[in-house]
């Protein structure tokens, strides 16, 4: 009985967000910050990434200020995110709607988890695609060396989010937070300047492996690394939406 009612609220809850959305034109979607028609329905997080536009690090832009940045017609994009809109989220991905909690102990399980399993995996990939190939290729050192980079400083971030950060939220959310605000909302800007760190590292790696595209003579280590590391960034940019856009919001909103 509990669980129907529950999943009765998050329905309701959602379809009434969902109608919000809908009654938009396009040009009051515009001025919506993108993270926030993400944390709506995820699949628009689709839309945005077939036209490189930064939802999650970048999600406190509106959709006007980020396609005009892009040389993007925002008239376009908009439309295909109200077409995205009219279908509702389903229940397993209406991720606004679940508690602090239950959030956090999905980024845990699932975003940090695959984090931990896959970073070992890429760089065996990446030191031997750089040792084979980074002669003939070069751009695949640097690719080698900005992903240990990259690993060494999520790895620390994982263990800073689920050591201190996590459990501060959750006290804070269940009334038993001790720690001063200032020092509460400072460890929570250091995660997002963490994120952005991170974003810029994986942009780069973009950049140098042209999109993850591996060149006609390449190996296959060389197409699995690529295509690992294209997972990776994906992983990461749900995973910092995830935090950035959702859970940190909640966890600012305790104190309002």
């Amino acid at each position: 009985m509990i669980c129907s009612i529950f999943w009765s609220t998050v329905f309701t809850i959602n379809i009434n967000r969902l109608i919000s959305f809908n009654i938009m034109h396009f040009t009051d979607l515009k001025t919506v910050p993108v993270g926030d028609i993400v944390a709506e329905n995820y699949h628009a997080a689709d839309i945005f990434r077939e036209y490189g536009i930064d939802f999650c690090c970048g999600g406190h832009k509106t959709l006007e200020s980020v396609t005009s940045q892009n040389g993007i017609s925002s008239d376009d994009v908009a439309q295909k995110l109200l077409q995205v809109l009219e279908s509702p989220a389903s229940i397993s991905e209406n991720y606004s709607s679940w508690s602090p909690g239950f959030l956090i102990d999905y980024i845990e399980n699932t975003h940090h988890q695959f984090v931990r399993e896959k970073i070992p995996q890429i760089l065996a990939y990446a030191a031997k695609v750089a040792k084979v190939h980074g002669e003939r290729h070069p751009e695949n050192l640097e690719i080698y060396r900005l992903f240990t980079q990259l690993s060494k400083e999520l790895l620390d971030h994982l263990e800073d989010e689920e050591e201190n950060v996590f459990p501060l939220i959750n006290s804070y959310i269940n009334g038993e937070g001790s720690t001063d605000k200032e020092t509460y909302l400072a460890a929570l800007k250091k995660l997002v300047d963490d994120h952005e760190e991170a974003g810029a590292i994986m942009a780069q790696i973009n950049d140098l492996s042209n999109g993850f595209t591996p060149p006609a003579d390449a190996c296959t280590t060389y197409r699995i690394l690529y295509q690992n590391l294209e997972g990776f960034e994906q992983n990461l940019h749900k995973h910092v939406h995830l935090e950035n856009n959702i859970l940190f919001k909640k966890a600012e909103a305790v104190l309002a």
